[in-house]
């Protein structure tokens, strides 16, 4: 359980997106440097990222947050920011810039629930290698 000054909540959000046109761009050091920049993002924030699977074609982010925000909102600051950071620092020297698919898949999870969904995504990862 966690605590604002007005609520106790334990919420848990798994939130998943996909580079445009599912391109596999998400490998070696621009995955090293997408997930650098979303823990920037959830530290900045003050969100609690649970767990990160930054795949070739696409991010598993499970994340805890307060309930002033909505899952909408989660999932526009870890694309929108981490675009934009990602694209200002390092596409000048890459030339590959990152551009997020417009969709997010977005799930709930409780205290038991996170084990599953971490689990699930520590199998993808395995499966992945």
């Amino acid at each position: 359980m966690k605590t604002t000054r007005h609520a106790t909540y334990n919420l848990n959000y798994h939130i998943v997106w996909i580079p445009k046109y599912r391109h596999s761009v998400l490998t070696g050091e621009v995955a090293d440097r997408v997930e650098s920049i979303l823990h920037e993002i959830a530290d900045e924030k003050g969100l609690e990222i649970q767990n990160l699977t930054v795949q070739s074609d696409h991010v598993h982010l499970f994340v805890s947050s307060p309930p002033k925000h909505a899952p909408s909102l989660l999932a526009n600051w870890f694309k929108g920011i981490s675009s934009r950071k990602y694209n200002h620092r390092h596409a000048d020297h890459d030339g590959e810039k990152i551009k997020w698919a417009r969709g997010y898949y977005a799930g709930t999870a409780g205290h038991v629930s996170s084990e599953t969904v971490e689990k699930y995504i520590q199998r993808h990862e395995e499966d992945e290698q």
